[in-house]
């Protein structure tokens, strides 16, 4: 006797081959009735013997597609209609849709065997994909995910094409990018004013430049790379000179996981995640040093290729380690528009290896480490974007716009929040032109009107996230102080709404409630309840504002004008410029000087009394410096960093630097130990405020919480007091997390 029911599948399960292979679990357990992509997944209506039903639901859970991530299922009984077959029906829209889009996902070993086999139809061919493997974020105009609104529309299937489409059997069946060197695009490689064509020729040719030291952009999935030979000082230094990037590390690319192990530390975390679906750069101790690449850097960002053409480049002998970086000028957006990188990176690239089939956004590179707590993402891109991160319990849409620097933007669709990929410094205007491309494509995708929209922006008034949010079209608009969004960021991933936490919030700069620069906070409370700052950093003065943060020279004055006893700071061993001088002079007047709670800028006082003394070429720079100092050194000791009613006082921690530094110890042991010092005193501090509020958990989260020592130290403090430790994971600790934070504050704060 037969029986039906009706299956909803939510998650990733739109363009990841969910529908053939439900298509043939059913056929094979003899099921009649359809499957079909809706706005909030994949819908399934079965039909057959109770025990067949039963069947199929265990391997729909068991036996999903590798590039599938199911999230929930629904099964109801219904009424049996007496369908003869099953099919695969046309995709419905009916109401706003909520499905996960797939991130893009690396190309498959079955189309890299194809790719290599001199019989096979795709021989060669750079756009091979299948069900299993290729773009999916990077190509998708609208929803659903069908062949029409991608950017393939342009190239009809040729009948080999169509058939494997719609053989149920093969595993090209409804694979939407699906194409061949008869119907699909091609590549070409342009230099100068001459054009070449010819997949592989084009792909020998762009070899040919790269091993003679040319720079060449290379179009991939989101955008285009500049790439060029690793090893070669002369093409490396060429790049840093025409980009305008000084000392920020590049990150490189070699073909396989052998090649990575010669390079860097791979520890099996960070191996998991060079291999996974997401395909990141992966940051790992360098084993070899490769001439300006990653100057000042003990650690090398590195990644496996993940698409075909990439893998082309290794397979006709491009250099073993490839300098891959964003196409860009220094802070610029990666370029992604064919025309638009031609015109940008002209002064660049010696040569154009452009792909025909556009980009329907740029998406970058994903950074990530194996970190202390586990594995964290340090910029959440390509692989991950646009995945909804967590499901808040809030109907209402909400758009949170995110910070100024290394933004993204959530939005929250049905209680989904789809965290936007990396978006870049709003200060630059091609960032802040992708910022609002970003918002408007989010907002189109997922059908969100703005009459709906509850719009969510940092509570700084000057921020251009801020100024551009207020000017959006939504009849609400809500404000979230910057340190509790991080804060909030780490319990929103984990799903944790109710939970009462000690949150430590450090980075280098966030609008305070009582409008100075904070950055140096301790709160206790939930996402429900809200968080109340109940402990800080000792406030400095910060003269001249934000250029502060350019030069650590700067920052310090304010910090050390409370310090007694310092040496001349104008002679050996220190190397103070004059620009320490007039900032002391503008503190000491009080003039163009700001309170500041901030972690980031101790840091950098600190690393201007060890030596860095010159303007930073990218943020976070100083900070780096003192931590890869600090590695070099095997000291245990801890410069005082005391808590005291509710205030971490830094002037005994910043005395002792400058006084060792006076004795001539060795930079790298004082960087140790002001290191240690810090752990110790934000442990001490944790100890105290968790005991007094009687919490078991600690929360850390904040750019200054990338520095992996100081989690190093914080854990090996802290992990035998009973205190569960907490960071960021899903989404990144620095302003990169900000958005998702403040989506969940302000979903709570509209529910309670």
């Amino acid at each position: 006797m037969s029986s039906a029911c009706l299956i909803k599948v939510r998650g990733v399960v739109q363009g990841v081959g969910f529908r053939p292979f439900v298509y043939r679990i059913a056929r094979e357990l003899h099921l009649c009735g359809w499957v079909l992509n809706g706005e909030d997944g994949v819908e399934i209506h079965l039909e057959g013997p109770e025990p067949a039903l039963e069947e199929f639901q265990r391997l729909l859970k068991s036996g999903a597609p590798p590039a599938s991530r199911i999230t929930a299922v629904e099964v109801q009984g219904v009424e049996v209609l007496g369908f003869q077959e099953f099919v695969i029906k046309a995709s419905e829209r009916n109401e706003r849709p909520t499905v996960r889009i797939s991130p893009d996902l690396p190309v498959c070993d079955d189309c890299l065997r194809e790719l290599k086999d001199p019989v096979n139809r795709r021989f060669e061919y750079p756009y091979i994909n299948c069900t299993n493997c290729g773009p999916r974020y990077t190509v998708i105009l609208a929803l659903p995910y069908d062949r029409p609104n991608t950017t393939m529309k342009a190239w009809p299937f040729d009948e080999y094409c169509d058939r494997e489409y719609h053989d149920p059997a093969n595993r090209r069946f409804h694979a939407q990018p699906v194409a061949c060197p008869k119907c699909g695009p091609h590549y070409s490689l342009r230099v100068g004013a001459e054009t070449i064509s010819g997949d592989p020729q084009v792909i020998r040719s762009a070899v040919e430049l790269l091993k003679s030291g040319q720079i060449v952009a290379v179009k991939g999935l989101g955008g285009y790379h500049l790439a060029c030979d690793a090893r070669n000082t002369n093409a490396v230094s060429a790049m840093r000179e025409r980009k305008f990037r000084k000392e920020k590390p590049f990150a490189v690319m070699v073909n396989d996981v052998a090649a990575a192990r010669a390079l860097v530390d791979l520890s099996e975390t960070s191996e998991a995640l060079l291999i996974s679906v997401a395909r990141p750069i992966v940051l790992a101790p360098a084993k070899v040093e490769l001439a300006r690449v990653a100057p000042d850097n003990r650690e090398l960002g590195i990644m496996l290729p993940y698409t075909p053409l990439q893998h082309m480049l290794f397979d006709a002998g491009a250099p073993d380690i490839l300098v891959m970086t964003s196409a860009n000028r220094s802070s610029e957006p990666i370029a992604y528009d064919d025309q638009d990188a031609i015109e940008r990176l002209s002064g660049i690239a010696d040569a154009f290896l452009i792909g025909e089939r556009p980009i329907a956004r740029r998406v970058e590179d994903s950074v990530a480490r194996a970190g202390t707590f586990g594995p964290v993402i340090l910029r959440r891109s390509r692989g991950y974007a646009p995945g909804a991160v967590t499901a808040l319990p809030v109907t209402r849409p909400i758009l949170a716009v995110g910070a100024d620097l290394k933004n993204t933007v959530t939005l929250v669709v049905q209680g989904q929040a789809f965290v936007s990929q990396f978006v870049g410094d709003l200060e630059h205007y091609e960032a802040f032109r992708a910022f609002e491309e970003t918002i408007r494509d989010l907002m189109a995708m997922y059908e969100v009107t703005w009459q709906d929209v509850l719009v969510v922006h940092d509570a700084h008034p000057e921020y251009r996230s801020t100024v551009h949010a207020l000017t959006l079209p939504s009849s609400e608009k809500q404000a979230v102080q910057h340190h509790r969004a991080h804060v909030a960021s780490a319990l929103a991933e984990r799903g944790e709404w109710d939970k009462q936490v000690l949150g430590v919030s450090f980075d280098g700069t966030g609008y305070g409630d009582d409008g100075d620069i904070w950055g140096g906070e301790f709160f206790t409370g939930s996402l429900r309840a809200g968080f109340e700052r109940v402990a800080y950093l000792r406030p400095a003065a910060l003269p001249g504002g934000d250029a502060a943060a350019q030069y650590p020279v700067q920052a310090a004055a304010g910090f050390l004008a409370q310090v007694e006893g310092l040496p001349t700071l104008a002679r050996p061993p220190f190397s103070f410029p004059a620009r320490y001088q007039t900032a002391l002079q503008l503190v000491h007047k009080n003039v163009r000087t700001f309170a500041t709670t901030s972690a980031g800028r101790l840091f950098d006082a600190a690393a201007a009394l060890l030596g860095f003394t010159r303007e930073i070429t990218f943020e976070g720079q100083a900070a780096m410096w003192l931590e890869n100092l600090a590695r070099g050194a095997s000291v245990t000791e801890a410069y005082p960093f005391p808590y005291r009613d509710g205030e971490l006082d830094f002037r005994p921690l910043l005395q002792a630097v400058a006084a060792d530094r006076v004795r001539r110890r060795n930079p790298e042991e004082i960087a140790r130990a002001f290191q240690f010092g810090v752990a110790h005193g934000v442990a001490e501090a944790a100890k105290t405020l968790a005991a007094a509020a009687k919490l078991d958990t600690v929360v850390f989260s904040g750019g200054v919480f990338q520095n992996e020592m100081l989690l190093e130290d914080l854990k090996a403090k802290l992990e035998h007091t009973g205190l569960h430790l907490w960071t960021n994971q899903a989404v990144p600790p620095n302003d990169g997390g900000i958005s998702l934070g403040q989506a969940a504050l302000a979903a709570f704060q509209r529910s309670s």
